[in-house]
């Protein structure tokens, strides 16, 4: 029997007719829905992935999130807040539009602000002026899955729930970022699942799912976006 570690982005924090925002740590916005929470809890419930424990960061769309899926999954818990993962601070670029931040970082040319932005996306290299240090979250990340999952939930299925800053640094639990990053796109959109197993002999995490959306009609996973057996 493995264990198992299901990450989870929030759901939406704009409506459909909103221009979004790049938010972060700075910007605490509620859900403008919970179907996305939801449809994870009846994921998890449906595929066996019954979570012994809830944890979240301390954001209100982290939190909402948790929430919907302990609901809709019938679970009896509560949700834990970590503070330590909560979302990433993008510094001048906190609550603007895209295109600004485009402009912002390309000095003007948003072509330029692109590719900045492609790096982060695809490698996780951050852009100059966001107050990220990647370090201190990849020790976050082992630091949780082993002194917390390992330690108090060996054998069972824990669920966490952040954003999408934080999550990319994840697949450091494989022991092979670069491989991972350069065969899987790193960012993950909202409500989609990160599914991580461990067997007790050994040493990394195998990523049994990356970037799973479970279906908003009936919280089966969509077509495509299992990783099977892949350790990398």
């Amino acid at each position: 029997m493995g264990t198992f570690l299901v990450i989870a982005r929030h759901g939406n924090t704009f409506l459909p007719d909103e221009t979004p925002r790049r938010v972060g740590s700075g910007t605490d916005l509620p859900l403008t829905e919970t179907e996305r929470g939801r449809n994870i809890g009846r994921y998890l419930r449906d595929n066996g992935l019954i979570p012994s424990s809830v944890y979240a960061a301390p954001l209100l769309r982290t939190i909402q999130t948790a929430r919907a899926a302990i609901e809709a999954a019938n679970l009896a818990t509560e949700v834990s807040i970590l503070d330590d993962f909560v979302e990433i601070d993008y510094g001048p670029d906190e609550n603007k539009t895209e295109e600004e931040v485009e402009l912002r970082l390309g000095g003007g040319v948003r072509e330029k602000g692109r590719e900045i932005i492609s790096r982060w996306n695809r490698y996780a290299i951050v852009p100059e002026g966001w107050k990220v240090n990647p370090d201190k979250i990849i020790s976050t990340w082992l630091d949780f899955a082993a002194n917390t999952v390992m330690s108090n939930h060996r054998n069972e299925t824990t669920l966490l729930v952040t954003s999408n800053g934080i999550i990319r640094f994840a697949p450091h639990l494989t022991g092979d970022f670069e491989l991972f990053a350069s065969r899987h796109q790193i960012k993950v959109s909202t409500g989609s699942l990160c599914i991580f197993e461990k067997q007790n002999d050994e040493k990394f995490w195998t990523c049994r799912a990356w970037g799973l959306k479970p279906s908003l009609e009936s919280g089966l996973q969509e077509p495509g976006a299992r990783i099977t057996g892949s350790k990398t």
